[in-house]
Order: C-alpha cells, then sequence, then structure tokens
C-alpha cells in the first residue's frame, strides 16, 4: 500500500561520548529524560512515534506541519534542559509502501535518515519541498545543496529553526515557544482577561482543557470565607 508520510529522524548528539566519559548510568538518566520529552511532545502534536532506534527516534506524520512544529519544540526544549541534550533532526516527506502495516519503505525514508547523519548537535535539516509548511515562529536559517549517500546528485536542503522575533515576545504558556501576537497561530485569554498566544491548535486545546486549578480550604488567606 503507497502512502504519502512526513518522516523525521531524530538523534541525541554526542550520546556515545557522554557514555564514555560519565557513565552508562548518568548515560540512562539522559535516555530516559530524552525519550520523555519525545513522548510528550509528540503525544500532544498528534505525531507518531514509529520505532525507537537506541539513542534515536523515526517519528511519522500524516501532515507535514505537525511532525515540524514537534521537531522544532524539542529542539527548543532540550537547548533549555540543563542536561545538556543537542538533539540532531533530518526530515523528508514524499510518497513510500507501508509494509506490514508499521514499517514504511521508500526514498523518503532514507533521504530522512541520511540528513539525520549529516545533521550538527542542534540543527534540523530537510528537504526543502516543506518550506510552505514551516510554522510562522519557525524560519529558515539557511538553503543549501547537500551530497546525500547513496544519490548521485546533491540534494536541496534548508536548516530550520525558530524565527527572530521582535517586540512583544511572550512564551506559549503550553509548550514554552517564544511568540509574539503576528506569529501566534491561535489566541485566547485567560481568567482574568489576560490575552494568551499559542503555537498551535494542539497547545491551545491542552490548555483550555488542563486540569482546573484546586481551590484552597475556606478560610484561607486566598480562599477567604464567604461574607468576610
Amino acid at each position: 500500500m503507497r502512502v504519502r508520510r512526513t518522516f523525521a529522524f531524530i538523534d541525541l548528539s554526542g550520546f556515545t561520548a557522554l557514555t564514555a566519559r560519565q557513565g552508562d548510568e548518568q548515560a540512562v538518566r539522559l535516555l530516559s529524560e530524552f525519550r520523555s520529552l519525545v513522548r510528550g511532545v509528540c503525544s500532544r502534536r498528534s505525531v507518531r512515534i514509529a520505532k525507537w532506534l537506541g539513542d534515536g527516534a523515526m517519528l511519522v506524520g500524516v501532515e507535514t506541519r505537525p511532525v515540524l512544529e514537534a521537531i522544532l519544540e524539542m529542539g527548543f526544549a532540550a537547548a533549555a534542559s540543563p542536561a545538556g541534550i543537542a538533539i540532531r533532526t533530518g526530515l523528508s516527506v514524499g510518497p513510500v509502501i507501508l509494509h506490514e502495516g508499521d514499517d514504511y519503505i521508500g526514498h523518503a525514508v532514507n533521504v530522512a535518515a541520511r540528513l539525520c547523519d549529516a545533521a550538527e548537535g542542534g540543527q534540523v535539516l530537510a528537504t526543502d519541498d516543506v518550506v510552505d509548511d514551516v510554522p510562522a515562529w519557525g524560519a529558515v536559517l539557511a538553503r543549501q545543496d547537500q551530497i546525500v549517500r547513496g544519490l548521485d546528485t546533491p540534494l536541496k536542503v534548508v536548516r530550520l529553526g525558530l524565527a527572530h522575533l521582535e517586540g512583544d515576545v511572550r512564551p506559549d504558556p503550553v509548550c514554552g515557544i517564544p511568540l509574539t501576537r503576528e506569529v501566534a497561530a491561535r489566541r485566547d485569554w485567560d481568567s482574568v482577561g489576560d490575552e494568551e498566544w499559542f503555537c498551535s491548535d494542539s497547545c491551545l486545546d491542552t490548555w483550555q482543557h488542563r486540569p482546573a486549578a484546586e481551590l484552597e480550604e475556606p478560610g484561607s488567606i486566598r480562599t477567604p470565607f464567604i461574607g468576610s
């Protein structure tokens, strides 16, 4: 069965060196943090984790935009992590064969894997046909002709990242992505009437369905008795 999918391969940069330098226990802790981050982001953005690959993973999406949003968020979160995680990513989109219901075979899979191998720590390399799906808060940082192992001619590749924003910049209250009002995909208001900005429908939906804050016991400083 032939389908069109977007593929991203992500990999912990420098994981082997870290294991040698800091030992297996620290490597396991770092890997656990990495996988927790990937699971959380992919679950919220409806991106499938097709398989874990040791210190990396293969991600699949029916649509390109959610995959781009997911990998940009992961890179942002990793850079801010005190653990010093650096994620490198390769991304491609195209028709592939869905084999035995859970595996994908095709050029787009191979290209995404090769671009991940070519990326440096913190870099997102993608085929240039994804540019129209880059969110407004993302940006094409560079364009280049990339020599990819197994291909006869260089591949047109873009390096992606977060957009440089000026003015009133606020974090998405769910994922923390920095936004201005102009690049926010959605807007809503909190309980006191302040406007909140969101990078995507998925973050807005998560925020709107967050658990209600628990009230303090009656008579406390935050929740006085009625009429007091």
